[in-house]
């Protein structure tokens, strides 16, 4: 790779969410080969964009305006070229659409498209599907962070696929081990103020509707029946925190849950779990359950998305149909019940994580693709 080159990524926001999680080691990630990146946010920085200027990243807040802000592309324009820009790397459509249309007029500049995820129910008009005929030259690239998010790309966005080689496949990835180190299963707990003794079962997503939070509570009441003394630890925040909270007295949970934010150390702690839950309508490739994999705690999820490619149902953890809380919460149960069938899935989710899904392994993916 030509260490002189310059990567813009181009995001909505660095909030802490998995493809903004994702855009930042990638760039952490190739800084070591020589190659700078500049992050373009269309609608703030965000916590990880702080962090990122602080490690002396420059974050530029395009101050995107609500519908089609046709002045966000000449300021994108711009930037590409005070930045000295040579690929830019955009993390989901709408950013995509911008950095597309800003580098029109740009000759030696080209894009790199990454869709994360899919939304429900995954509906693209007409007129999108012909504007993004027209997006896309030779020498760009488009890649989904799972298949099941290709065949979507391919299917619902009528990308000029042939013009790019076809959409690539290049799955999330993180590190083995979190920084700092992790705590022991004591020390988790004692942070959580849960007892020592007790079955616990993380659920750790942003508090969105996409997230289906009721839909692990609902199962979480079904754990307790055959578990009375089991706990859930929800981690995260958003706009569904009042219909949280509203069905946890509803089901009469309060006195086994802990709500317990945003945290910083949330990867740290897993190892105060028995069981990871994933309760989503649809994932692209869940960092949640990459990290539960890493850390050797067997994960429950529903099977949207990209969950069945991360975990191998029976072998590696449990899948159920999204929507069933009985079914969620029979193999919650299970799991938490028996620590050696648990164990062997979290032993075989430890290493098809380590064969598969390192961070390193997707930074080569995105090194190659940077250099065309």
């Amino acid at each position: 790779m030509n260490s002189s080159a310059r990567i813009g990524q181009v995001l909505h926001r660095l909030d802490r969410a998995g493809a903004e999680v994702l855009a930042a080691a990638i760039g952490r990630g190739v800084q070591n080969a020589g190659v700078q990146t500049v992050y373009f946010c269309l609608d703030g920085v965000g916590a990880i964009g702080e962090e990122l200027q602080k490690d002396g990243f420059e974050v530029v807040h395009l101050r995107r305006w609500p519908g089609v802000d046709r002045r966000l592309v000449g300021r994108l324009r711009d930037a590409c070229v005070e930045h000295g820009v040579s690929v830019l790397h955009a993390h989901q459509y709408t950013p995509f659409f911008y950095a597309a249309m800003a580098r029109k007029r740009l000759k030696d500049v080209r894009v790199i498209f990454t869709e994360h995820g899919r939304h429900v129910p995954d509906v693209v008009g007409w007129k999108r599907r012909l504007v993004n005929k027209t997006l896309l030259r030779r020498g760009d690239a488009v890649t989904a962070v799972s298949a099941y998010v290709k065949r979507a790309v391919e299917q619902k966005e009528g990308l000029r696929l042939g013009l790019v080689g076809g959409v690539e496949v290049v799955p999330n990835g993180i590190t083995p081990e979190p920084m700092p180190a992790v705590y022991t299963r004591t020390e988790a707990r004692v942070h959580m103020g849960l007892p020592l003794d007790a079955r616990v079962i993380f659920h750790t997503a942003r508090f969105h509707p996409v997230k289906d939070h009721g839909l692990s509570l609902r199962a979480f009441a079904e754990v307790l029946k055959e578990v009375p003394g089991a706990w859930l630890v929800l981690i995260g925040d958003g706009p569904e925190r009042g219909f949280i909270e509203q069905q946890v007295r509803v089901l009469g949970l309060r006195e086994r849950m802990v709500l317990a934010g945003v945290r910083e150390d949330a990867r740290q702690l897993l190892p105060g779990a028995d069981v990871a839950v994933l309760s989503s309508k649809s994932e692209g490739m869940s960092v949640t359950i990459l990290e539960a994999m890493a850390a050797g705690v067997p994960v429950v999820a529903t099977d949207v998305g990209g969950n069945g490619e991360l975990i191998e149902h029976g072998k590696t953890g449990l899948l159920t149909h999204a929507e069933d809380a009985e079914a969620l919460g029979a193999a919650m149960a299970a799991l938490v019940k028996d620590r050696n069938v648990a164990g062997g899935y979290a032993a075989a989710a430890k290493a098809r994580f380590l064969a598969n899904f390192t961070e390193s392994r997707m930074i080569e993916a995105y090194k190659r693709l940077y250099a065309g």
